[in-house]
């Protein structure tokens, strides 16, 4: 049985420029199905849109801080198979690496950590992993794949489990 390390909070903000999968009304109907090994959450369908709002905290056990978290975005069709949005990844090994510290008694708002995009990674923006009111959190804009056009927004928020040592 693997060790529970902590958990990982991902709240899944917003969709910006997401593909048009319903010609006629030009839009879509996105959900956001997030994977970490054997765990799988999903989203509200947010209908009718290109640029979701969901506002959505969904929650992942982490047992092995090596797993990338994996993103499928649906476009939701009530008769036939689901349509693909795209897909993305991100690592959480630097953000548990911070989470695990002592950073009490640092400013509100300290960066501990900046990610670039590259070629290895999803990243459509430079992310900051922070130490912010008492949690550490990394807000992530995320260059959706296997798509022409798409990014998500994603925020993190570690909560350490009482009794597990860091």
């Amino acid at each position: 049985m693997e060790c529970l390390v902590g958990l990982l909070k991902v709240k899944v903000v917003r969709g910006l420029n997401l593909a048009i999968c319903d010609p006629l009304s030009h839009s879509s109907d996105p959900y956001v199905v997030i994977h970490l090994g054997q765990q799988k959450v999903k989203s509200s369908i947010k209908y009718k849109t290109i640029n979701p709002e969901w506002n959505e905290e969904l929650t992942l056990s982490i047992t092995n801080m090596m797993l990338p978290v994996k993103i499928d975005v649906f476009d939701h069709d009530t008769f036939t198979k689901d349509d693909s949005m795209g897909d993305a990844e991100f690592c959480i090994l630097d953000f548990i690496e911070v989470a695990k510290k002592d950073l009490n008694g640092l400013p509100d708002g300290t960066v501990m950590k900046t990610l670039h995009p590259d070629k290895d990674n999803c990243l459509a923006a430079e992310s900051h992993i922070k130490w912010k009111d008492g949690k550490v959190t990394q807000d992530i804009f995320l260059k959706l794949r296997n798509t022409e056009t798409g990014e998500l927004v994603l925020h993190l928020e570690w909560v350490s489990i009482p009794g597990i040592a860091h």
